[in-house]
């Protein structure tokens, strides 16, 4: 993994701690300088505290590496657009981002308030649009970048009392989508990652969904073994000169296993050359697709067997 993104800036959000740390720490062993972006929040937002990005920053200088910090709050776009300013004129310019910055406001969907919805959706969402569209002028400018956004099994295939978390990630799908298709002609590169990891995050969320088996390892301990240092190295993969043609897809790191993830595609189809009626479609349409239909997996369940 040495020198693979020497030369090149790296962008981390939600570096302070947990899986952003861990990325910030190994793209600077891979040559990269990098901005360690945190706003040093509880893991609900509360807070701040501009030292935790620091530390980080300080732990790759003493390394060998080069490094600055920001706290800016992603949500924050002419602080987003300063911190990109100062990417550029303190460590030279922008390479790669990693859209990682998160929070989490756990509750039953019938029981979530307005507040806890829009704070997700503004962090997750809102805020990997707000870095990226500002990242998008560096990079159209040099004809070259890649990013990273971080999404979630949760929003790829469901999980319980996270609708707010869910929605953001999903979309984020949406957006790293969109930006692949309409940077590709600025050679600008955009994919996302679902990882499994053991974090401050991870730690809040119970073990729910599908009941444990008799004699099955509590849940909680399987991912404690989902070391958040497993995930960097694609991430670093993705961003170097050699993965240059890989842009629009998902994927995801479960301890020593990458998947690549499905995305939406027609599954089946039924024709009426007369058009449908509600009584038609009940009769015909509905039980045609049926076989096909997804039951209400969550996470936990479409990954129903061990890490490995």
């Amino acid at each position: 993994m040495a020198g693979l993104l020497e030369g090149k800036v790296v962008l981390v959000t939600g570096a302070g701690q947990g899986v952003g740390r861990d990325i910030a720490l190994q793209a600077a062993q891979a040559g990269a300088k990098v901005m360690v972006n945190d706003l040093g929040t509880s893991i609900t937002g509360e807070g701040a505290d501009a030292s935790i990005a620091e530390l980080v920053a300080e732990e790759i200088r003493r390394a060998g590496g080069e490094a600055a910090a920001c706290g800016a709050s992603v949500t924050d776009r002419p602080a987003v657009h300063a911190m990109i300013e100062q990417c550029r004129g303190e460590l030279g310019g922008l390479d790669h981002l990693v859209n990682n910055a998160g929070i989490l406001r756990d509750r039953m969907f019938h029981r979530m308030s307005d507040e806890e919805w829009d704070a997700v959706i503004d962090v997750h969402l809102n805020g990997a649009r707000n870095v990226a569209s500002a990242a998008c002028d560096t990079f159209r400018q040099q004809a070259s970048g890649s990013m990273v956004h971080m999404t979630s099994t949760a929003g790829l295939c469901g999980n319980l009392g996270q609708a707010n978390y869910s929605a953001a990630k999903l979309g984020i799908v949406g957006l790293s989508r969109s930006i692949s298709i309409d940077m590709a002609r600025s050679n600008v590169r955009s994919n996302c990652i679902a990882p499994f990891a053991f974090s401050r995050m991870t730690a809040t969320v119970p073990a729910k969904g599908s009941a444990q088996q008799p004699g099955e390892e509590p849940y909680a301990e399987k991912i404690k073994r989902m070391a958040s240092e497993k995930i960097p190295p694609l991430i670093i993969a993705l961003g170097s000169d050699a993965a240059a043609h890989i842009n629009g897809q998902i994927f995801a790191v479960r301890g020593n296993e990458i998947f690549l993830m499905s995305q939406p595609r027609p599954l089946r189809s039924v024709h009426r050359s007369e058009g449908w009626t509600p009584e038609t479609v009940l009769e015909h349409a509905l039980p045609a697709m049926a076989r096909d239909f997804y039951g209400a997996e969550t996470s936990r369940d479409v990954f129903n067997w061990d890490p490995i």
